[in-house]
């Protein structure tokens, strides 16, 4: 099978631990990023970092499905993985400091599925993901623009 990579990078105007720190909240502060296409966001186990197990619902070309995950943190303060039980598939979120601002890269890969809904997958997946991930960069860096340091997760 063949693995499909999307991925998008951006800058934002926020020190890279206060975009950490944001992502890694899954109780309040993801929950606030994350674009019409999630829906029913919850949290089934922890809520900050390492060892939180979540499940959403995730609406791509007409279609909704059920996710569930839990997250690990290799290096902590600059990367979360977010690893789906399903399709072998990972969504990894890297921060790096970069002057006064932070880079960003959301990146996700899964085996793509067999036959004529792989070659699917293969085509319109990516479109659809970088649009998604376009959406939750600007809703990071409005966040994060929006409210004082003190107050983000």
């Amino acid at each position: 099978m063949t693995v499909i990579h999307v991925s998008a990078e951006r800058d934002i105007q926020a020190p890279a631990s206060a975009v950490y720190a944001l992502l890694a909240d899954y109780r309040v502060g993801h929950p606030s990023i994350l674009p019409p296409a999630f829906s029913q966001f919850r949290v089934l186990d922890g809520g900050t970092g390492a060892g939180t197990r979540i499940q959403f619902d995730l609406t791509l070309g007409g279609r909704t499905q059920t996710v569930a995950g839990v997250v690990t943190e290799p290096e902590p303060g600059r990367v979360l993985v977010e690893t789906y039980e399903r399709n072998e598939m990972a969504t990894t979120f890297t921060i790096d400091p970069a002057a006064e601002q932070s880079r960003l890269r959301i990146e996700t890969a899964w085996e793509s599925s067999p036959g004529i809904r792989g070659i699917l997958e293969r085509l319109l997946a990516p479109r659809m993901l970088q649009k998604i991930f376009d959406q939750e960069m600007t809703l990071i860096a409005e966040r994060l623009a929006a409210a004082p340091a003190s107050v983000i997760p």
